[in-house]
């Protein structure tokens, strides 16, 4: 059963994904979009609640790098 916290960042991280999503889809870059196709699946093979929190983190930077 996962902690409170991994729950809380799984449903974090998949709220960024969505937003990254639907920005890469309006924008037409393609980045983006799988960026944040990657934020919103994730969490589910990730067994760590760090890890979990680690590699959001990156994602959701690497979003914000590429952007355009």
């Amino acid at each position: 059963m996962p902690s409170p916290a991994a729950l809380f960042g799984s449903l974090i991280f998949g709220i960024v994904g969505i937003a990254a999503f639907r920005y890469g889809k309006k924008s037409a870059l393609v980045i983006p979009m799988i960026l944040g196709i990657a934020l919103m699946v994730y969490p589910y093979f990730v067994p760590e609640t760090w890890l979990i929190y680690a590699i959001g983190s990156a994602m959701t930077c690497a979003v914000w790098f590429f952007r355009k």
